[in-house]
């Protein structure tokens, strides 16, 4: 960066519905506030990020679907070298252990894509892990839907977040695969979407995204096991209308859980309480459609997809009430990461 003290925000997007590619933009440490700087076009629908080191790289949520690689140069994103092909419809990317992985909802999948000197994504994948299964509601679950594809904090483990089949895949990758480990069944219908671990590496918590529920796991990245303890409702009522919880963040001291509800346009508070979680409260996420959450020095982002515009909290550190800084326009703004 030309200021070795400035930090950056990448926003992605969903062009098809009038976003703006990857949005660069400012981050005000003081305030949290983000100004957006610049937009990167060409790759539709780049929906999810993910940064490693100078590298940031992006899925392309379509029904082809591909991820590319961009390097990190000063204030400028230039392309490094063309997008790759993966399954259908990516929703999620993660950077781990020389491979750039892709969940595929479409095609219910995970793909490798080893990386090349630089950081530059190989001409194809390495692998392909492919999930079999079905849930009980006919209208999302008649096959797999990887939705999310993540490390857990050893690296020695790769967990898939299935909501197509009401599980999660612990996964090894090896030469080049991601290989199964194990599959955890979690309640039929509740649709898994994503999860986050706890700081302290024992503990992820599993969103569910049609049952609007967290799933408290024990975790032990030893043995690869992942073990469901307890489930909490993430709305303090019976939701009128839709309720499709869609981000999930743990504070960095571990005493909260941030949840974003669909359709109900609230963030959810939880407090860590032992091994379960306790409801604090549901408050407004200040936009519609909220589809990503991501913390960064002590400010919670939203990425509000309807209203297009990311929003930013500043959460009360003994009660993890969020209270609202402000918003910047981001149109079909669908995650946000930050360097």
């Amino acid at each position: 960066m030309a200021d070795g003290s400035a930090r950056r925000a990448y926003i992605g997007s969903y062009t098809t519905a009038g976003g703006r590619g990857i949005l660069t933009a400012a981050v005000d440490p003081d305030s949290g506030a983000l100004t957006v700087l610049d937009a990167l076009r060409g790759l539709p629908d780049p929906s999810y990020l993910a940064l490693c080191g100078d590298m940031l790289y992006a899925v392309s949520e379509t029904s082809d679907g591909a991820v590319a690689a961009y390097r990190l140069d000063g204030e400028r994103i230039e392309p490094a070298g063309p997008p790759v092909r993966v399954g259908s419809g990516p929703t999620h990317l993660s950077v781990h252990a020389g491979h750039v992985l892709t969940a595929d909802y479409g095609s219910g999948s995970v793909t490798a894509v080893p990386l090349a000197a630089g950081g530059i994504l190989a001409e194809g994948a390495s692998g392909v892990l492919r999930h079999r299964g079905s849930g009980p509601v006919p209208q999302r679950q008649q096959g797999p839907h990887a939705h999310q594809v993540q490390p857990d904090p050893s690296g020695r483990w790769v967990l898939s977040v299935d909501l197509g089949t009401d599980s999660v895949r612990v996964c090894a990758l090896q030469d080049g695969t991601v290989r199964p480990h194990r599959e955890i069944p979690l309640p039929a219908g509740s649709g898994p979407r994503h999860l986050a671990f706890h700081p302290d590496g024992d503990r992820a918590y599993v969103l569910n995204e049609l049952t609007p529920t967290v799933t408290v796991c024990r975790w032990d990245a030893v043995a690869g096991v992942l073990e469901p303890v307890t489930e909490t409702c993430v709305l303090p009522d019976r939701p009128v209308g839709e309720a499709y919880p869609s981000g999930i963040v743990v504070s960095l001291d571990g005493r909260f859980v941030w949840t974003a509800i669909r359709g109900q346009d609230l963030l959810s508070v939880l407090a860590v309480e032992g091994e379960g979680l306790r409801p604090v409260a549901a408050v407004p996420c200040e936009g519609v459609w909220p589809r990503a959450l991501a913390l960064s020095e002590g400010f919670l982002y939203v990425a509000n997809e309807r209203s297009g515009d990311v929003t930013w909290f500043a959460p009360d550190r003994e009660t993890g009430l969020p209270r609202r800084g402000g918003s910047v326009e981001a149109p079909a703004a669908s995650c946000v990461v930050f360097r």
